[in-house]
């Protein structure tokens, strides 16, 4: 996640969520400065740049998911598939413009490849868990690592 923070930090545009509150917290000539030394230091290819940090997201919120279920309808619904779900809407309502940002099938591929790993890199091991039961520290990792998402919107 700490990997997705800096390439959102210092390679995407300067109007998403996170990167305003740190304009906000340190200014923006500051910022500015930093990302420009950051940029001609490290140059990152549009793959790095645009599908790594989504890819990165998914695998953290697979491992993260993993353990839970939810149950819709009298049915347990495994959150280990949510963050796939997740990825493909989000791609789908930038295709049909329902959301900012671009269709593309590389971000689906990624995420794809980074669930696969998450899902088959660790084991198994406890019975699931209600997600909507009483929350304990795994359960409320769980839930933020879906709200980091909002971070990364853009603003007009």
């Amino acid at each position: 996640m700490l990997i997705s923070l800096f390439i959102y930090l210092f390679y995407r545009t300067d109007r998403t969520a996170v990167n305003e509150i740190v304009i906000k917290l340190i200014s923006f000539k500051t910022y500015a400065g930093l990302k420009a030394y950051i940029v001609t230091m490290f140059p990152l290819n549009n793959v790095a740049i645009y599908s790594l940090p989504e890819g990165l997201w998914v695998f953290c919120i697979t491992l993260t998911s993993k353990p839970y279920y939810i149950t819709l309808i009298n049915r347990r619904v495994y959150l280990v598939f949510m963050p796939l779900l997740i990825c493909i809407v989000l791609e789908v309502f930038q295709l049909f413009h329902i959301t900012n940002g671009r269709f593309d099938f590389m971000d689906i591929g990624v995420s794809v490849i980074f669930w696969i790993l998450g899902n088959y890199v660790s084991k198994d091991g406890d019975e699931k868990q209600d997600i909507m039961t009483r929350p304990n520290l795994k359960m409320i990792i769980c839930w933020a690592s879906y709200g980091i998402v909002y971070l990364a919107h853009v603003f007009k």
